[in-house]
This record gives C-alpha cells, structure tokens and sequence, in this order.
C-alpha cells in the first residue's frame, strides 16, 4: 500500500487581504506545513493542486494573478507536481488519477481549502475512484456560507461537510494524531 498527500487550493487569494478570504487560513495552512514536512521526510509522494478560474464571471483564482499562487507555507519542491484544474472535483480533468496510478498509490491524505467545496467534491470523488482516504481536518479551512438571508458560521460549515464525509467517505483525524503514525517524524 502506498499513500499519497493531496494539498488542494492552498493559494493566496484564500488568506488575509486575498480575494476570497476563509475563516482559520493560516491555521489550517500551519497543520498542511506540518503534513508536508512529514511526507517530505518520508520520502512518500505529495501532490499540490492548484484552482484556476477560467469562467467569465470568476473573481478569484484569476490567470496570472498573486492570488492564485500557491501559498508560500506550502510552496512545493521541484520533483513535487503540481497539477492545475478548473472544477472544484481535482480529478475532474486532470491527469491527478494517472499519475496516482502510476505511483502505486491508494491511500491518500487530503487537506486543503476550501472544504465546503473542493476538498469535498475531491474526496468523494476519490473515494468512487477506490482510494481509501483520510481528511486532516484541522489542515482544511472553508468560510462563512449564506442560504436565504441566514449565515451558517464557518466552524458550523466545517462540521457539517467533515461529518458525513466521515459516516462513509474517509477517516477524518487531526494533523497530530496522523503525524504520530508517520515515524518519519518521530523525535
């Protein structure tokens, strides 16, 4: 078995003064430093994804923009790809399934932002695609939503979207209980 880190959207338009600012950015961006530097340190595969918007109506993630950059917590090596897309689903035309294929993987850690959208639509998809998955919750950040005038509170969003992708679609786990296994880490 081999696992695989998908860090998905961690770009600056979703930190402080960005386009499309989330609740707990730099938080969440922290525990997704601390993933990586593990898998790093064990050598396993790691896999940065990148929004970019490419509907008319867009007004963040634009083309050549800063706020699309990946955020510089998470800046990847250069044998680390870096895999584009247009859809929140990550898999939804990319080559993220081959190469996956490719590298033997099928466990993948997923964190990234934002989780109301994109890392949901990524997990279940990798979930129907056979991959057995866990969320780190704590390196996932989402925002406050709005439905028919009313606000539903970030950490509310957070809550609700972890716990069904946790009934079925992934273990959900924080940053410090996943490092804990991962004895590349260990002191």
């Amino acid at each position: 078995m081999s696992i695989a880190l998908i860090l998905i959207d961690i770009q600056n338009d979703y930190f402080p003064g960005g386009r499309m600012e989330l609740v707990n950015s730099m938080e969440a961006a922290g525990s997704a430093a601390r993933l990586l530097s593990c898998f790093r340190k064990a050598s396993w595969p790691v896999y940065h994804i990148q929004h970019i918007s490419v509907q008319p109506t867009a007004t963040f993630f634009l083309p050549g923009t800063a706020g699309a950059d990946l955020h510089t917590s998470v800046s990847p090596l250069p044998d680390e790809p870096v895999i584009t897309k247009h859809y929140p689903n990550s898999f939804r035309d990319t080559d993220l399934l081959e190469r996956l294929k490719a590298d033997g993987v099928d466990q993948l850690l997923l964190c990234g932002m934002m989780t109301s959208m994109c890392v949901d639509a990524t997990v279940r998809a990798a979930f129907d695609l056979g991959f057995t998955c866990t969320v780190a919750k704590d390196a996932c950040a989402t925002r406050n939503l709005m439905l028919d005038g009313e606000t539903v509170p970030a950490r509310q969003v957070q809550i609700a979207f972890l716990s069904p992708l946790g009934a079925v679609y992934a273990k959900i786990r924080t940053s410090d209980a996943i490092i804990e296994g991962i004895t590349a880490c260990a002191d």
